[in-house]
C-alpha cells in the first residue's frame, strides 16, 4: 500500500512538471518559428528589390551617371532620376522643418505644463490624427489646401510647398507621440534637483529636461522624416508629378514614390522603364536603411550616456 501510495504521489508531482516542460517547449518552438519565417520574409523582400533595381545597371541599359542625371526623358529611353530624388528630400526636409520645433513643443505642453485634464485631451486627439489614412490627408489637400494655395499665388497651386504642408500635418503626431514618451522618461528626480537649486519652471525644462530626452526626440523627427519620405498617395495628389527641379515652392515637382506609384501600372514588367522604378525603389529601401541605422546609433548613445 504504501509503494502505491508513493507512485501516486510520485506521478502526481512528475505531470505538472511534464506540463510545464511541454508547454515551455511548444511556446519556445512557436517563438523561433514565428522569429525565422520573420527573417526569412525580410531577406526574400531585400534580395528580390535589390536584383530588380539594379538590374537595368547590369544589363548595360543604363549606367549610374545617367541614372543620377537631370535628363529625364522616359520617350528618349533617357531616365536622369536626379531631379526626381532631390523631390524626395526637399519635401521631407521642408515637412520635418515644420513638425520638428511644432511636434516638440507640443509635447512639452503636454508633458511639463497643461493639467493633467489637457493632457486627457490632447493625447486621444494625437493618436486619431496617426489613424487618419494617407488618402484623407491627401484628399484634403487636394480640396482646400491646393486651391487655397493657387488662389494666394495666382497659379495652379500644386507644387513642393503643397506636399510640404501636407506632409508635416502626417508625420506631426508621430513626432508628438515619441517625443512624449522621451520626455516623460525623464526621471522625476532630475526635476526635483533643479527646483531645489533655484531654477524656474522654463529653465528646467529647457536646461534639463529637453537635454536629458535630446537621444529620444531625435528618434522621433529621424522616425517623421523616413515616415515623410516613404510616403506617397497623399504627396502624388497635392505636388503636381512633374519631373522639374524642385528649388521653388510654386513649381510641380515629382518624388520617388508618386514616380513609382504613378507609372508602375502603366509600364510594361521586363522593359527599361519598368525596371528604372525597380532602380527608384532600391533608392527607397537605401534611405529606410540610413534612417534605420540612425535611429539605432542614436539609441545605443543613449544607452551609453
Amino acid at each position: 500500500m504504501k509503494e502505491r501510495g508513493n507512485t501516486s504521489l510520485a506521478e502526481k508531482l512528475q505531470t505538472p512538471a511534464r506540463r510545464i516542460f511541454w508547454t515551455e517547449w511548444r511556446g519556445r518552438s512557436i517563438t523561433y518559428v514565428s522569429v525565422w519565417i520573420v527573417i526569412l520574409i525580410l531577406l526574400s523582400l531585400l534580395w528580390f528589390i535589390t536584383s530588380k533595381g539594379l538590374q537595368p545597371f547590369l544589363n548595360g541599359e543604363i549606367t549610374l551617371s545617367q541614372f543620377f542625371s537631370t535628363n529625364w526623358s522616359p520617350q528618349d529611353n533617357k531616365f536622369g532620376s536626379l531631379y526626381i530624388m532631390l523631390g524626395s528630400f526637399m519635401v521631407t526636409i521642408g515637412a520635418t522643418l515644420i513638425s520638428a520645433p511644432l511636434g516638440i513643443s507640443a509635447a512639452i505642453f503636454m508633458t511639463e505644463i497643461a493639467p493633467k485634464w489637457g493632457k486627457k485631451v490632447l493625447q486621444p486627439a494625437t493618436e486619431i490624427l496617426v489613424g487618419i489614412p494617407s488618402v484623407v490627408y491627401g484628399f484634403i489637400g487636394l480640396t482646400l489646401l491646393v486651391p487655397f494655395i493657387g488662389k494666394l499665388i495666382g497659379g495652379i497651386g500644386f507644387g513642393l510647398l503643397s506636399g510640404i504642408l501636407v506632409l508635416s500635418i502626417m508625420i506631426l503626431p508621430t513626432i508628438i507621440s515619441i517625443s512624449v514618451d522621451a520626455i516623460e522618461a525623464v526621471p522625476q528626480k532630475y526635476r526635483e534637483g533643479s527646483y531645489a537649486l533655484g531654477a524656474t519652471r522654463w529653465q528646467t525644462i529647457w536646461k534639463i529636461v529637453l537635454k536629458t530626452a535630446l537621444p529620444g526626440l531625435m528618434t522621433a523627427v529621424v522616425l517623421g522624416m523616413a515616415r515623410a519620405f516613404g510616403e506617397a498617395l497623399a504627396v502624388q495628389m497635392v505636388i503636381g508629378n512633374v519631373p522639374n527641379a524642385p528649388f521653388h515652392f510654386f513649381i510641380s515637382i515629382h518624388t520617388l514614390t508618386s514616380m513609382i506609384t504613378q507609372n508602375m501600372g502603366n509600364t510594361v514588367p521586363g522593359e527599361t522603364f519598368n525596371q528604372i522604378l525597380w532602380s527608384m525603389a532600391l533608392v527607397l529601401l537605401l534611405m529606410t536603411l540610413v534612417f534605420i541605422l540612425v535611429i539605432r546609433l542614436i539609441t545605443r548613445r543613449r544607452d551609453v550616456s
